[in-house]
């Protein structure tokens, strides 16, 4: 796990200022405190951050090919790297390291672009050819490792790991998009199709860029994709062997590493599910660790203590208070861009606790989407069997009013906050699952805006470009295009982002066997009945890892992280949230009715609405601002 950075001039080929890249290298060091290195040549430059994992005294970056040609700079790893190895040994390569990254550049000149499929596991690099004068950029499938890019004034591109190394560059102008603005109040994160400067953009997952001397920049063109489209026959039975069979080779062949090793460990399905597989495949006890709470309705680390014993690891566990907002800056700083997924905070904890002891975790992230995990699976998946029942005509005009005068009920028991449920059914199963997925819907948002910040976003609203991934996936059903939109939406712009920064602050290399491309692969080919069942999601995972885990934690409610911020904003940070509509940075931007803002405070500081995630929302984005000095 690294950073890496570097510049390349698409117009003429200017010469690059190595100290320049430094600088954007030296932005990311947090991401490899291990070694570091710059490469420049006429018009391009390359920068890299080292972890050390896997060959950790060789495979020095940036790292030429072994004819010269060819220059990497690479963050993330190929699990596959040996076996590659040994192909293309076989063709004539020869190699001087043991690592992964040697690999990827012989594979680069044998198979050019096409070596990506080949490529098993999370990556973000860069190859300069230097025959053909070309740079390129690659994304893993899942968009588990970032890459930002942006091209700049003096007919140069910059790209990065973070946010963070394009700053430091002097030529990036630090100007808001209005539409991330949009984008960040309906789901609380900056989606990848955008970035919060105008100008900078995300490479998305599964993408990559060829960029030449002398050319434009070109659009990104996708490699991978996954596809809903089909249905696997055959029996359950042979269906749950098959799933053991890819989860094991999931797992084990993210255990590869030359530095110490362990798991997080929640006491979920999915985690508990890793770790299952873990210790049947060492000899030696795994390392896990978990964080618990001091409240206790927020703690699940007796369940995270159940499997550690059912399985014999080394556990360490740590009781954390929830109440632990002076973190706010440094999670700004982590993020760049606003982000306000509160379960970022002990994201970032259990990733501390981790790196105390090993180098590398490895997490039960992506079964959820993968699996139709989630409880709004279920729920997407009963709307749509009422949105088949009565025609859109009937259901537009009655669910839409009924909807527009229920209350919004925050006070009320989870099943009679009824609203939601017939704003969604009133329109399409692609504007119902919008709703179910983001923050601040339309008609919430809405009020917030200043008449000015309503005449820069014009007629685009957030929810659009979700609703038309939606439509075009390759899916056979409502709940096929709800998990598509999962895994190419959510799961790379909130989930993956997130797991990636707060384990990166701290040198941590965490990893995602779970959304192992094979894997996800399978059960988007699985028959819905298989994925859920009865209500009850991730049925065929749940029913294969049978055999490891007990009932209690295959099939208890699930949790996740839970950071009290409604209770916040009651307490120590009321005072915060009635700066917000006042006298912070947010105010200053125009872009907000500050009359609004500060009413939504009152109205959660008094405790006659629950608008805690709302004020958080708003919180981290006075904070990002504030911290990147970004114009309004």
């Amino acid at each position: 796990m690294c950073g890496i950075a570097g510049i390349f001039h698409l117009a003429t080929p200017k010469p690059v200022d190595p100290l320049r890249v430094e600088r954007m290298c030296d932005a990311i060091a947090h991401r490899g405190p291990d070694g570091h290195g710059v490469w420049t040549a006429h018009g391009v430059g390359l920068g890299h951050r080292r972890l050390s994992i896997i060959d950790v005294a060789g495979s020095p970056q940036p790292m030429a090919s072994s004819d010269g040609r060819a220059m990497l700079v690479f963050n993330g790893e190929i699990y596959n790297f040996r076996e590659l190895r040994e192909e293309l040994r076989g063709a004539g390569a020869e190699f001087y390291t043991d690592g992964d990254s040697e690999v990827i550049l012989a594979a680069w000149q044998r198979w050019g672009p096409g070596c990506l499929p080949r490529l098993h596991g999370m990556f973000a690099f860069a190859i300069y050819d230097l025959g053909a004068r070309t740079l390129f950029l690659a994304r893993d499938r899942l968009g588990v490792k970032p890459l930002f890019y942006a091209p700049l004034s003096d007919g140069s591109l910059a790209f990065g790991s973070e946010l963070k190394a394009l700053l430091a560059h002097p030529l990036l102008r630090r100007e808001v998009d209005p539409l991330a603005i949009e984008d960040y109040l309906a789901w609380g994160y900056v989606p990848d199709h955008r970035s919060i400067l105008q100008g900078v953009q995300k490479l998305p997952a599964g993408h990559a860029l060829l960029l030449r001397h002398g050319a434009p920049l070109p659009a990104p063109s996708q490699w991978w994709d996954v596809s809903f489209a089909e249905r696997r026959s055959g029996r359950a039975a042979d269906l749950e062997v098959e799933l053991l069979h890819l989860l094991r080779q999931a797992v084990t062949s993210r255990m590869v590493s030359d530095v110490p090793l362990g798991a997080f460990l929640s006491g979920g399905v999915d985690s508990s599910s890793v770790v299952a597989l873990m210790a049947e495949a060492s000899c030696n006890p795994v390392k896990t660790c978990s964080i618990g709470f001091d409240v206790a309705a927020l703690d699940e680390s007796s369940y995270a203590a159940q499997v550690a014993e059912l399985f014999a690891t080394d556990h360490r566990s740590r009781v954390v208070s929830p109440d632990d907002f002076g973190a706010v800056d440094q999670l700004a700083a982590m993020f760049d861009e606003p982000f306000a997924d509160a379960s970022a905070l002990p994201t970032w904890r259990v990733s501390q606790l981790a790196r105390e002891t090993v180098t590398v975790a490895l997490s039960g992230d992506g079964a959820d989407e993968a699996f139709a995990g989630y409880r709004r699976h279920a729920f997407q998946h009963g709307e749509d069997r009422m949105r088949s029942i009565l025609p859109q005509a009937l259901r537009g005009p009655v669910f839409g009013a009924l909807g527009a005068i229920y209350p919004k009920a925050d006070w009320a028991p989870r099943p009679l906050r009824a609203k939601s449920t017939l704003l969604a059914l009133a329109g399409t199963s692609e504007a119902g699952y919008a709703r179910a997925i983001g923050i601040v819907p339309p008609e919430l948002r809405e009020p917030l805006y200043s008449p000015a910040f309503l005449r820069l976003r014009g007629d685009y609203r957030a929810e659009q470009p979700f609703e038309a991934l939606m439509r075009r996936a390759p899916a056979r059903s409502g709940l096929d295009r709800a998990q598509y939109a999962d895994l190419k939406f959510w799961l790379p712009g909130d989930i993956l982002t997130k797991v990636d920064r707060t384990s990166m602050a701290v040198s941590l290399e965490a990893r995602e066997p779970l959304l192992d491309h094979r894997l996800v692969e399978f059960a988007a080919s699985l028959p819905e009945g298989l994925r859920l069942k009865r209500g009850e999601g991730k049925w065929l995972l749940k029913k294969t890892m049978r055999r490891y885990l007990p009932e209690d934690i295959l099939f208890r409610q699930k949790q996740g992280f839970v950071t009290p911020i409604a209770q916040w904003f009651r307490g120590p940070l009321a005072e915060t949230a009635r700066l917000i509509g006042t006298s912070t940075a947010l105010a200053r931007t125009g872009w907000f009715d500050t009359h609004r803002l500060s009413a939504v405070a009152e109205a959660h500081i008094a405790g006659r609405s629950d608008n805690g995630r709302l004020l958080w929302q708003l919180l981290m984005l006075e904070r990002s601002l504030a911290r990147l000095g970004i114009a309004a």
